[in-house]
């Protein structure tokens, strides 16, 4: 067995990308080392002879595996798969903001601290003093819409 057999190294490339599927998982490398293994047995008992036939039966034998198994080797072997939320005004909704600079009345812009930065707000037409705690209710351009926070004391 020397490394010019084609039979030892399309298994040993097999084993090694099957044991690679440990450090990248997916399901996608296990399935290219068993497509490795497909030539190597198939090269053993005569079915295909040099490079370009092993290549091609490389080929074909890893689409048809990616395509009939992707799907189980998902759930067998996973990844990471955590999607996060991409939509900024969905994180900024109904947060808690505070006033620095007066806004209002009507359309008359202020300032507010909003997640440690200063943003230029808008109110609901009423005049918001600064200190005042609010809510963000939306974004219109750059500036935050905001209203206050109703105190739950009677």
């Amino acid at each position: 067995m020397t490394l010019s057999n084609p039979i030892f190294v399309w298994a040993a490339v097999g084993v090694i990308l099957m044991l690679a599927e440990l450090i990248i998982p997916g399901g996608v490398v296990v399935l290219l080392g068993t497509a490795c293994l497909i030539v190597a047995a198939a090269t053993a008992i005569g079915l295909v002879s040099g490079l370009s036939q092993s290549l091609t039966l490389w080929f074909i034998s890893s689409i048809i595996l990616l395509l009939a198994f992707r799907s189980l080797t998902q759930k067998l072997f996973g990844g990471d798969a955590h999607v996060d939320n991409t939509d900024e005004e969905l994180d900024m909704f109904q947060r808690p903001a505070l006033v620095k600079q007066t806004i209002g009345p009507g359309q008359h812009q202020g300032r507010v601290e909003f997640q440690g930065t200063e943003w230029p707000a808008l109110g609901d037409g009423s005049e918001i003093h600064p200190g005042t705690q609010v809510k963000v209710i939306c974004r219109e351009n750059i500036a935050l819409v905001v209203e206050p926070l109703k105190s739950d004391k009677y």
